[in-house]
């Protein structure tokens, strides 16, 4: 590939097609190759190319506003490995959060006619100091966020300060999402497990009452106090003065399990129970081989400090609740359970958790208007825009409910009084969204028959006898999308035998896959963030509530794996999973789908906890952090440490690996070790730091320490060692080393003319004014491959390494190399004048070295 064509990223190059054939020849048909592979020629539509710097992989990536976005966004790529003839295949339709493109210029000729248009584009970005922060511009969501942040807007390819441009209102979804995320650091930092599964059933929003039975000191009520949750508690210790109110929900939460007499054990069930409007919240520790610890009691054991603890099983759990209460109750996690007293409520809750619970991705270009036409559109605009608080809504229950809203549905007075009537507003609403809004609506019904699918398949396998009263809405849902309730129970029980074979299954994995829900391993398995399990194809979803009847709700658990072939879960919780980039297992769960056993394994005493390596495989860009995931994935996978592809090493081993390369985790970032290694310690594959600093023969006769005092300097020394060094004995054999690392101090005492400014020999040490003695940083040796040519040699190290900077003195004298973290391959031949009493240097890239050794 001929050199700076195209955008340069890491150890990429992206480059638009228009720019292919200023490629090379075995670029471009690889290019070919690669389209080959991934489908049948034409089937494939792509515009940009990213090569590797190795040409190992290449991605095809469609922007299909290429040039008419001022930053494009990615709609789907296909990423190619040309040495297994493998691929992968990614969209984003449908996703809220898609990556997007910058700096356009560089993927396109310099005489492009809208090359200058991006230029001034790209300029007004870094003026502003849009790209200060590269963790917040490569997906939409951080980016648009950030252009709110810096007060500008886009128009066209200018950027225009917001007091120019209209301000967009906020939508209810972007609404929603603050308001989730403010629930997700409430639910995480501060509420108890049992009300963090009412946090994600949206049972906190302000418009419920709890109140919690056997409230302890507090620490839920005050967190819920704190946020605007009507909330109270009572506690026979804590708050015994405190009356028992009846509420919207109450929460029994980890008491039934401390009381030593069941007598009591029952009463407390039946007195929460009681008190519940709506549903009681139940929950209780579970048995575990390591939690199990104290002298048995009754049917519990006494703990070290004198307090009860009775162990159930889930299906323990769930008997004693039934037999109790005389009700069903429903699991929504490992020990928690929901006992609804109103049936209308339980209904809804079932209902919901088999719906997704996103919209559709709503992306409306406006087309060209005709003239004759813009008078009627302008009217329609106007009086929409005149009601566009009651409108917006509507559209939006339109969307949620896949069909058009009934009349028991809405505000049918307020409507009645704006629009005359509800066809009417629904009819505006077309009008408004153009041709696309059929689009939206399709797809918003065929999401929800698949929730009524996934419904009543689940219903079925509970052998759970559906409502006898169904609520208005679930009535209009049935006689709409199937026209009976008979079909719709039909439709299940196809769902239900849909679930049971194993190709649908891999189908439905692939197909989530190449959407970004969760890494698959070939007819194997699909592992995602529980977060991910609502988007999941119908048949997915069904599988995983039915495998997760006795578990309760998955969410509860940060990782699900789908066996595909064996019918079985694997449900996985991590130490602080969103904030670190290496979480530590510390519970797995394996669920038999066909037998409804689980097997819980707890991680830290009797099983190490083990790291979870890339993983932004299993999550996507509307997670947290999803960026700085990605980019740290990328580092840690061109490291090259050990293989990654399936578990990896286990933490000891990797931490290991990782000081050897000098290398920590600080927050997202790999960064370098600042600890100072002993000298004996290995630097590379063949040599020690000892080596590279004792080989001189002015240390040798001085004995002078010539330690580095700089941690970089020996992190410089390694990847001088392994870049460079490593392979050259690996091809030639041992080299000996004439002039390594030299402090300054050693500097003053070696006689003859040396260039401490230049040389690279002091790596990243600093003078006594604390500035580097080489500003060139890097490291440099001179060495010597007995019986070997050595110009031969350099010719070797020319076409195969990235060096800085190699000085050739003969074919008999030692070679100065050096490397830094941006080689030049700077060749400098040393030839002696006429007389021999001086050395001429004549300094060359390494083509041109390497061209002229052929020309001799």
């Amino acid at each position: 590939m001929a050199e700076n064509i195209g955008k340069i990223v890491g150890q990429y190059s992206y480059i638009h097609l228009s720019l292919c054939e200023q490629l090379s020849e075995a670029d471009q048909a690889a290019i070919r190759q690669a389209s080959e592979l991934a489908g049948s020629p034409g089937s494939l539509h792509y515009n940009v190319v990213k090569l590797s710097d190795d040409r190992r992989k290449l991605s095809l990536l469609d922007y299909p506003d290429f040039f008419a976005e001022a930053f494009p966004t990615l709609r789907q790529y296909w990423t190619i490995d040309i040495e297994s003839r493998q691929y992968r295949f990614r969209t984003y339709e449908g996703s809220y959060n898609p990556p997007i493109l910058h700096r356009k210029e560089l993927l396109i000729s310099d005489d492009h006619p809208d090359v200058h248009k991006f230029r001034e584009l790209t300029a007004a970005a870094e003026s502003i100091g849009l790209f200060d922060d590269n963790n917040r511009i490569g997906f939409s969501r951080a980016w648009d966020a950030l252009l709110d942040e810096k007060g500008y807007r886009l128009v066209g390819h200018e950027l225009m300060p917001v007091g120019n441009v209209e301000i967009v209102p906020t939508s209810e979804n972007e609404a929603v999402d603050s308001i989730a995320r403010h629930l997700t650091a409430l639910t995480r930092y501060s509420l108890s497990a049992p009300m963090q599964t009412l946090a994600r059933f949206g049972y906190l929003d302000g418009s419920k009452c709890i109140f919690d039975y056997g409230c302890g000191k507090g620490g839920d009520l005050q967190a819920l106090q704190e946020n605007n949750v009507v909330a109270s508690g009572w506690d026979p210790y804590y708050a015994p003065e405190e009356m028992k109110k009846p509420s919207d929900i109450v929460n029994l939460g980890f008491v039934i399990n401390v009381i030593e007499s069941l007598e009591e054990r029952i009463d407390a069930l039946r007195g929460a129970y009681e008190l519940a409007n709506e549903f009681l919240v139940v929950s209780a520790m579970l048995a575990n081989p390591e939690a199990v610890r104290g002298r048995p009691y009754g049917d519990g054991v006494l703990t070290s400090r004198n307090t009860f603890q009775k162990y159930f099983t889930q299906a323990e759990l769930i008997h004693f609740i039934a037999e109790t209460l005389h009700e069903e109750p429903l699991p929504v996690g490992p020990g928690i359970f929901y006992v609804f007293k109103d049936k209308d409520a339980e209904q809804r809750f079932v209902y919901s958790r088999f719906a997704k619970k996103r919209p559709p991705t709503i992306r409306i270009s406006r087309a060209p208007i005709e003239r004759s036409a813009r008078v009627r559109i302008n009217r329609v605009q106007e009086k929409y825009e005149r009601h566009q608080a009651l409108l917006e809504p509507l559209w939006h229950l339109w969307l949620q409910l896949g069909r058009k809203p009934e009349r028991s549905e809405v505000n049918l007075e307020e409507i009645g009084a704006a629009l005359g009537s509800l066809p009417a507003a629904l009819r505006l609403i077309l009008a408004y969204k153009g041709d696309e809004a059929t689009g939206f609506l399709k797809e918003a019904e065929r999401a929800r028959v698949d929730d009524l699918r996934v419904y009543f398949a689940n219903l079925q396998f509970e052998k759970r006898r559906p409502f006898k009263q169904m609520e208005q809405r679930q009535k209009a849902d049935i006689k709409y999308f199937f026209g009976s309730f008979k079909t719709a129970v039909e439709e299940g029980e196809r769902l239900l035998l849909e679930t049971s074979k194993a190709v649908n299954i891999n189908a439905a994995c692939q197909v989530a896959a190449e959407h970004g829900l969760g890494w698959l391993d070939e007819s194997h398995s699909l592992q995602l963030h529980t977060s991910l399990v609502e988007q999941l194809p119908a048949v997915l979803r069904c599988y995983v509530s039915c495998g997760t009847i006795l578990y309760g709700d998955v969410s509860s658990a940060d990782l699900i794996k789908i066996h595909i072939r064996s019918g079985k879960l694997t449900l996985m919780k991590f130490d602080r999973f969103d904030e670190s980039p290496l979480p530590r297992l510390i519970e797995r769960v394996k669920i038999n789908l066909r037998s409804q056993r689980l097997d819980f394994f707890d991680y830290g005493e009797i099983y190490t906890s083990p790291y979870l390596f890339m993983k932004s495989r299993f999550i996507n860009e509307e997670h947290p952090f999803y960026a700085e995931q990605a980019v740290f994935d990328e580092q840690l996978e061109q490291l090259n440490l050990t293989d990654l592809s399936g578990f990896g090493p286990n933490s000891e081993e990797f931490e290991q690996l990782l000081e050897k390369r000098r290398y920590c985790i600080q927050g997202f970032q790999l960064e370098r070790s600042q600890t100072l290694p002993d000298l004996d310690e290995p630097c590379g594959q063949f040599l020690t730091y000892r080596d590279l600093i004792e080989c001189s023969e002015t240390q040798t006769k001085t004995a002078l320490p010539n330690l580095p005092k700089q941690p970089d300097s020996y992190t410089a020394l390694l990847e001088l060692s392994t870049q460079l060094l490593d392979p050259i004995i690996d091809y030639f054999g041992m080299i000996k080393l004439t002039y390594g690392f030299c402090s300054p101090e050693l500097a003053r005492k070696i006689p003859g003319r040396i260039a401490p400014k230049l040389d690279q020999h002091a790596a990243h040490e600093q003078n006594r004014s604390g500035n580097p003695v080489c500003e060139r940083g890097g490291a440099a040796v001179d060495f010597i491959v007995e019986f070997e040519d050595m110009t031969g040699v350099s010719q070797w190290i020319a076409e195969n390494l990235p060096f800085d900077r190699m000085y050739i003195y003969g074919p008999n004298k030692p070679i100065h190399l050096s490397y830094s973290p941006s080689p030049n391959r700077q060749v400098t031949v040393m030839s002696p004048t006429r007389s021999g009493n001086k050395l001429v240097p004549k300094t060359m890239n390494y083509e041109k070295y390497l061209q002229m050794l052929t020309s001799n």
